[in-house]
Parts: structure tokens; C-alpha cells; sequence
């Protein structure tokens, strides 16, 4: 799993079946220092995450099965919201 800041919404106005009624989201891919890197994705949010929150998101094969039809053309899926984190220092 990636870690992943919400930084705005998606509209589309026509989708395919498989995507009616789910919510896209703008995420930031962060690093472990929530610095961000790479390009902002879209992703599917079906637990109700909203903008400015930290999160975590998955990619690939394991994204499309958030949804009850699991073919799909699914690429990222928002899977948790952050509540915590703590990193151990490196020694």
C-alpha cells in the first residue's frame, strides 16, 4: 500500500457501469515524510475520505476489487484513512 494525500475531487458527468455512484479523488502520492512525489492519480474512494486528509491507496490488480464488479478498469482505490503515524527513527 501507498501513502496519499486527498487534494480534490473528480467530476464526471458519464461513466461506465461499473463506476456509477463512486466518488473519484485527487491524491498526492506522499512519502514517508509526507513530502510529496510523483504526479497526482485518480482514485476511487469508497470509504468516504475527503479532501486534506492523509491516506492510503492501492494500485494495479488489487484496486479494481473495492468494487462489487470486480472487472473493472480500475487503477488506484482509496483503501484507509491515515489516524496515526509513527516512524521509528534510523539509526
Amino acid at each position: 500500500m501507498k501513502l496519499g494525500k486527498v487534494i480534490g475531487r473528480v467530476v464526471s458527468t458519464r461513466k461506465i457501469e461499473s463506476f456509477e455512484g463512486i466518488k473519484l479523488l485527487l491524491v498526492q502520492p506522499v512519502d514517508e515524510n509526507l513530502l510529496p512525489y510523483g504526479d497526482p492519480i485518480v482514485a476511487a474512494d469508497t470509504i468516504q475520505s475527503g479532501v486534506g486528509q492523509l491516506i492510503y491507496y492501492e494500485t494495479s490488480k488489487e484496486a479494481g476489487r473495492v468494487l462489487p464488479y470486480t472487472m473493472n478498469p480500475l487503477d488506484a482505490a482509496i483503501m484507509g484513512i491515515v489516524d496515526n503515524l509513527n516512524i521509528e527513527e534510523k539509526q
